[in-house]
């Protein structure tokens, strides 16, 4: 049962309303609460930290020196990457409250025209959580702007760099598990030498095996042993790095010096160098830290980390002995796993959001946080790759080379968006010239984004003019039966090339046609009152109407959605509204009648309630309400309800040109081919009945 549009709204709200509001209690308790969904990646880093770095040719160099420049760089990187790159600038980029790699291009295309699907409209900006406070541009926003605008491949290779970003982070989802208890469960062979590896794999993979099976359940039921766990950890580490420090090395203090971090590469050279990348996973989770900024506020995983989290970490870094607490280290492997798992989930809707994944079955596993998300597929192929890499590489050493790679290449991605962001967004001076990295690797990315692409396009120029529809007559020259038909596109004008295509083969249709886009607007959520925009095709006879419905790219569309019920509650209050207004609508470039007002159906039960299978609508309001013509064309519709309703949808099908190269060809034609026969189709991500869709097959020739 979905909940009340006003509960919904509260949950949805903005973290920084919320904030606002926010007392000194509510932000304690919510730091606290952070510290099993947000740092337990970044908590478990010293598992494997300094056996990572002293890997290789540099573990036979062991001395105070190269631990004091190790330990430098440890806390150097730890202070200016986590501390004062994400948690006082980075953060302070939310989209409306959210966090992440997508967040920030979202937050870019609100303020350019960055998006690649040309479906955006001005109303979208009328949305509640679109408003932008927008200053003057500088004449360096402008320019960049400017230049996205008229650069359409500039655009692309943006959205595939930000693409490379999100592989990254999913790629953090296979090795942190991996690394993270592969490392607290090896503390068994400090008591047990004579463990062989193969049990420490064995049961590496039973801990992972029952990690990824437990998801289905959703974080929210063992969330309340994530803080406690992640705390006890901290305060483990915290406590014996204390310890170890009066009672073995009260000097260790002198390694803060940046000094040792040039002695130490001095000494060491090529090799020094390289073990760095060892160092680079005590900043693992960081990313997590801002991805996860949905779920709190600013403010709390900014207390958090900044009087707890940094100041255990460092301690622990500074003597680190960790075995004697092997439970709580297993523990707080396992949630810190849990962390970028569910960053997992959250990173694929956000793509699928933005045109940029296939279809997958999204499962909303919390009515109260709604950023908490499952995705069976997206859990099942993580746990296979996780265990192949545990199995295969059995190395932490192995693992934290590949992990660092992919921490890097996020932070990297990270820093790049947060530069456009202060040019574009927060209107700062530009101090130096920031160059997009061309990568390799991605022209598979580019060619089935070209597909993708050249399918609007195919769309956009091959849809059915609107002076052959209305020469046609209000039957549209078809037999009109009774019902309600459902014609789905991605166009917000015109009429698809789908519904041409259908009437020309099967001159019949319903006697109220609806065409239906679905489509993602920049920011994180939309209310319900604010889902639905329905305007009218034409005059009243042709009984034709567009619905365009948004979502946020975190929204997640409801199995037990009312849809069928609330669209045409959504099309009777517009009609009521045309009714009672007199100005209400203009003709748009493509003879669309489109209505320039929006309107709610904030009160859905009092507007409709069902009996049975029929539904009876109660009109309220002044006497112009109470027109003839609004009563019969409501009835009109509400038969037409009760006659059924049938879901048109296209099945496109891509093929390359035969002008087109082999690579293309390669590309369309067995590539995007494959990816389309094995991703979800819309109907299953739409919830379309089966009894009620037909499918009409599409061939796009690009």
């Amino acid at each position: 049962m979905n909940p009340p549009p006003q509960q919904e709204s509260e949950q949805k709200g903005s973290a920084k309303e919320a904030l606002k509001k926010a007392s000194c209690a509510s932000v304690l308790t919510l730091a606290y609460q952070s510290l099993g969904v947000v740092y337990g990646d970044l908590s478990t880093s010293p598992l494997y930290v300094y056996k990572t770095t002293f890997s290789g040719k540099l573990r036979l160099h062991e001395d105070d020196d190269e631990i004091y420049g190790v330990l430098s760089f440890i806390f150097w990187t730890f202070t200016l990457i986590a501390l004062c790159k994400y948690v006082f600038i980075v953060m302070s980029a939310d989209d409306n409250g959210e966090g992440g790699t997508f967040a920030l291009y979202s937050l870019l295309c609100r303020h350019a025209r960055l998006g690649i699907l040309p479906n955006q409209q001005d109303v979208d900006k009328r949305l509640s959580s679109y408003a932008i406070e927008d200053s003057a541009d500088t004449w360096e926003s402008s320019a960049l702007k400017s230049l996205f605008e008229k650069h359409p491949n500039i655009r692309n290779g943006l959205l595939i760099f930000v693409l490379l970003g999100t592989c990254m982070m999913i790629g953090d989802g296979i090795f942190t598990p991996a690394i993270s208890v592969l490392s607290a469960v090896s503390g068994i062979q400090v008591k047990a030498t004579n463990l062989h590896e193969n049990y420490v794999v064995v049961i590496s993979c039973i801990i992972l095996v029952i990690l990824f099976s437990i998801q289905h359940h959703g974080t929210n039921r063992v969330a309340f042993l994530f803080a406690p766990i992640v705390a006890s950890w901290l305060l483990c580490i915290s406590g014996i790095g204390i310890y170890n420090i009066m009672k073995w090395n009260p000097q260790i203090y002198r390694a803060l010096s940046p000094y040792y971090m040039l002695k130490f590469l001095k000494q060491r050279g090529w090799e020094g160098w390289v073990s760095l990348g060892g160092v680079v996973l005590s900043i693992t989770g960081v990313e997590t830290m801002f991805a996860d900024l949905g779920h709190f506020s600013a403010l709390s995983i900014k207390v958090a980390f900044t009087f707890l989290v940094y100041p255990c970490l460092i301690l622990a870094y500074l003597e680190a002995v960790f075995w004697p607490v092997f439970v709580v280290a297993t523990l707080a492997a396992v949630v810190g796993s849990q962390a970028v798992i569910s960053a997992a989930f959250s990173i694929v809707s956000q793509c699928y959001a933005l045109h940029c994944s296939p279809r997958v079955k999204i499962v909303h596993t919390s009515s109260k946080i709604h950023g908490q998300i499952y995705i069976p597929e997206v859990n099942w192929i993580l746990m296979c790759l996780c265990l192949t890499v545990t199995v295969l590489l059995r190395d932490t050493n192995r693992i934290g080379h590949a992990y660092g790679l992919s921490v890097t290449s996020v932070m990297f991605v990270t820093t790049c968006l947060m530069t456009l962001v202060m040019i574009i967004v927060w209107k700062q001076k530009v101090l130096m010239a920031v160059a997009f990295l061309v990568f390799f690797g991605s022209i598979e990315l580019l060619y089935l984004s070209s597909a993708f692409l050249k399918k609007h396009q195919y769309d956009e120029e091959n849809k059915v003019s609107m002076e052959r529809i209305l020469s046609l007559g209000p039957s549209l020259g078809m037999v009109r039966v009774p019902g309600i038909g459902l014609v789905y596109t991605s166009l917000v004008t015109g009429i698809p090339a789908v519904f041409g295509h259908f009437v020309t083969n099967l001159p019949a249709f319903h006697q109220v046609l609806v065409f239906v886009c679905v489509k993602s607007v920049q920011v994180p959520y939309i209310s319900e009152e604010e889902r639905f925009l329905v305007s009218r095709i034409y005059s009243k006879e042709y009984g034709m109407y567009r619905c365009i419905i948004r979502y946020g790219y975190k929204d997640v569309q409801q199995e037990n959605y009312d849809f069928e019920n609330r669209l045409v509650c959504e099309i009777i209050s517009f009609i009521q509204m045309e009714c009672t207004c007199s100005e209400i609508s203009g003709h748009d470039d493509q003879g669309l009648n489109i209505s320039e007002h929006r309107y709610s159906c904030p009160n859905h039960d009092a507007m409709m309630q069902p009996v049975g299978d029929n539904i009876h609508v109660l009109i309220s309001g002044g006497e112009s309400c109470a027109r003839p013509q609004l009563k019969d064309e409501a009835a009109h519709i509400l038969r037409a309800r009760e006659s059924g309703m049938a879901y048109i949808m296209g099945r496109s099908y891509a093929r390359a040109k035969k002008s087109a190269s082999i690579l293309k060809k390669f590309a369309i034609d067995i590539v995007y081919s494959f990816l389309s026969r094995n991703s979800r189709g819309p109907e299953m991500v739409l919830n379309v009945p089966h009894a009620s869709l037909l499918e009409v097959g599409m061939v796009y020739h690009v």
